[in-house]
């Protein structure tokens, strides 16, 4: 009795978070160069489709489309000569050897072929640093839709993803995270900094609890 109180209880919580008029789902990196088939990372892009959490993050946007809650996809892209981009860190530098690059209008910044991009979604691209919210307009765009819970989803758990969920609760939002719609290598760390981490700051549920309170009928849609 006491499990399923609780059970319910968060259901609950979840469901009150997740508002279509106030919700923004965002996509992190869901590019064909990190996530594709011709992947700059081959091993993660391995484990974003094996996991299946390339599959629950077509899942979400469809939902999104469907329930009127806004889309943005947070896209990682460089200059070809550099400019703008950092160097920080060793993981920017390892990026400038890699074979495949993410440079500005190639293929290798478009959305992944699977996840839909409706025509009202929103591209919030970045030149530098480890986050898709700090440094680039994705803050102000997300106050001006409304946003209070954001929904975040994507590559990597390792960097980015919590990167995002931080950034989000600094400024104020609700985070939310679908365990089952990130990805990082090796594949047991994302469980493990889930729990350990970004349980402490974050909402953390399953795509279909998440899908089932988007498509629980509550008000009209956002136009």
């Amino acid at each position: 009795m006491a499990t399923n109180e609780r059970a319910d209880g968060r259901r609950e919580r979840l469901a009150a978070e997740l508002d279509p008029a106030s919700t923004v789902l965002m996509t992190v990196e869901c590019q064909q160069g990190v996530v594709g088939a011709d992947s700059a990372l081959p091993e993660l892009a391995k484990e974003a489709r094996s996991s299946g959490a390339l599959h629950n993050i077509a899942r979400l946007v469809a939902a999104a489309h469907e329930t009127g809650v806004q889309v943005v996809h947070a896209v990682a892209e460089r200059r070809p000569d550099g400019r703008g981009a950092s160097r920080n860190a060793r993981l920017f530098r390892a990026a400038e050897r890699l074979p495949v690059q993410q440079y500005a209008g190639s293929t290798a910044v478009r959305i992944v072929e699977g996840i839909d991009v409706a025509d009202e979604d929103l591209v919030v691209r970045r030149l530098h640093g480890l986050s898709p919210i700090a440094g680039t307009d994705a803050d102000p765009l997300l106050r001006n839709l409304g946003c209070r819970t954001l929904i975040i989803s994507g590559v990597s758990a390792n960097v980015a993803i919590p990167n995002a969920v931080f950034d989000a609760v600094n400024l104020g939002y609700t985070a939310v995270v679908p365990v089952d719609a990130i990805a990082g290598v090796p594949a047991e760390y994302t469980p493990a900094m889930v729990r350990n981490t970004l349980a402490l700051v974050a909402t953390v549920a399953t795509t279909d609890d998440i899908l089932g309170c988007l498509r629980t009928p509550r008000r009209p849609r956002r136009s």
